[in-house]
């Protein structure tokens, strides 16, 4: 009995520090759009329209990331610590080069990209558009290494780190935006700072990204933990290595677009349902985004968890405490849900003072609160277990046949045909997390996930040499 508590403990004592900086990240987002919203319908437009694209980018990164998390983790459950750093590097590495050939490829293009989404957005708009996206673009490179580097420290244990840099990151997002969107002068020390407005608010995250990325990157040079990045990591490419990271990136990266081009589809089928219905669904998905901080919490504590067990050749261990963190996402998740009931109008207020809105907005939350405690955590945190053991192709594949069959097609003839309008796409949300939720239990039970030996290879050519 003393041993279980012991265990569960080191699960809650991983989990807490990522649920802290999701929290915290969603909270201070928050704050950050409220003072680009400030400038004006037209900036806020613009930045919406860029922040689209780089939202997917920014999955696309996240997802790549996995790769190096899954494999540091699985090397420190074997004790090996040089394969783990080495690991390091080429995560980093790689997550540098593939996002700095993107940031040139989408400067290239942004104004074909800019104009084919949005040609029908005022000339204005589409001008200030241009220019964010212009400038953060261009830190797809910090991005993706803040990712990568957070990804690692994660794998080898150390959640606390990733967590103060991130908040950091945030605050400093904060303080740089407002100072560089409003301007401030301080006479007496002649200072002058002038209001540059969309401007500053793409060089106020530029420059908190760039904070973030020299903070992190100089915890790994100094070493945390068991991990320390060997600069002479990064001046090569060790393929065998690469082909590892990516064989849980790539698919992980893949399963990132077909989900935010599924949601892209649905917002399409929304925004058909007139004004209502669009602001509608832009309440209750920020508020989901808030809800669904415990269970991504626990999803990237479960890739970890699993990465370890895997590695030191206890799958058993991996399985129990998958079933564990899903328990543990349910209670979190009840904790957020079930207290918020009572106030989900005045919630939906926050967002708006149209009593159409505010009125369905709070039917929506009020099913959504009893739905997802049920649905919710097994489909998101299952998914991160099984690519902690490697098996990211199934999840890649479900996900994909879940997405478009149950939320896209299931959303359309729900909300569309049936004419039952946003409830009807939040229907199809609901049916594609049961069915995703329900196709992760029996893979979990059928134990083909623990198949997937992915660093099998690595320890083979590490024998030869």
């Amino acid at each position: 009995m003393n041993k279980m508590n012991i265990k569960n403990n080191e699960i809650i004592n991983l989990s807490m520090p990522i649920i802290a900086e999701q929290f915290l990240t969603v909270f201070l987002g928050v704050i950050n759009a409220i003072i680009a919203s400030q400038i004006g319908k037209e900036t806020a437009s613009a930045i919406s329209m860029a922040d689209s694209i780089n939202i997917i980018f920014i999955s696309v990164f996240s997802s790549l990331a996995v790769g190096g998390t899954v494999v540091v983790a699985q090397f420190k459950g074997r004790d090996d610590k040089s394969a783990a750093n080495e690991a390091s590097g080429q995560a980093v590495v790689s997550a540098v080069l593939l996002s700095s050939f993107l940031a040139i490829v989408m400067w290239i293009l942004r104004h074909i990209i800019l104009h084919a989404l949005y040609s029908s957005a005022q000339p204005v708009v589409l001008e200030q558009s241009n220019l964010y996206f212009s400038i953060t673009l261009f830190t797809y490179p910090l991005i993706a290494l803040i990712l990568a580097a957070s990804g690692i420290l994660r794998g080898a244990g150390d959640m606390k780190t990733p967590m103060k840099v991130n908040i950091m990151m945030n605050i400093a997002n904060i303080i740089f935006s407002y100072v560089l969107v409003y301007g401030i002068e301080i006479p007496f020390i002649h200072i002058h700072i002038p209001a540059l407005k969309i401007k500053g608010a793409a060089l106020g995250i530029g420059l908190a990204r760039l904070l973030g990325a020299a903070a992190i990157t100089y915890v790994l040079l100094r070493g945390s933990g068991t991990i320390r990045l060997d600069a002479g990591n990064l001046l090569k490419i060790d393929w065998n290595l690469q082909k590892k990271i990516f064989s849980i990136g790539i698919p992980a990266a893949l399963e990132s677009l077909l989900f935010n081009g599924g949601k892209l589809i649905t917002q399409v089928f929304v925004v058909g349902m007139g004004t209502v219905a669009t602001a509608v669904f832009y309440v209750t998905s920020s508020m989901n985004n808030l809800y669904c901080v415990p269970i991504n919490s626990f999803a990237i504590a479960a890739t970890t968890l699993v990465g370890h067990n895997i590695g030191s050749g206890n799958a058993k261990k991996a399985e129990n405490d998958m079933i564990y963190v899903v328990k543990l996402a349910t209670i979190f998740t009840a904790a957020v849900c079930i207290p918020s009931i009572p106030f989900v109008k005045y919630l939906s207020l926050l967002y708006s003072r149209d009593i159409e809105v505010i009125n369905l907005s709070a039917q929506i939350l009020l099913v959504y609160c009893m739905v997802t405690l049920f649905i919710l955590p097994a489909s998101f945190v299952l998914p991160a277990g099984f690519k902690g053991a490697g098996d990211a192709k199934y999840t890649l594949v479900t996900s994909f046949a879940s997405m478009w069959i149950f939320r896209v097609a299931g959303g359309y003839m729900f909300g569309v045909i049936l004419k039952m309008g946003v409830q009807g796409i939040w229907i199809g949300m609901y049916t594609d997390w049961l069915a995703r939720g329900i196709l992760y239990y029996v893979r979990l039970k059928s134990g083909k996930w623990k198949m997937h030996d992915i660093l099998k290879e690595q320890v083979q050519v590490n024998k030869k040499q």
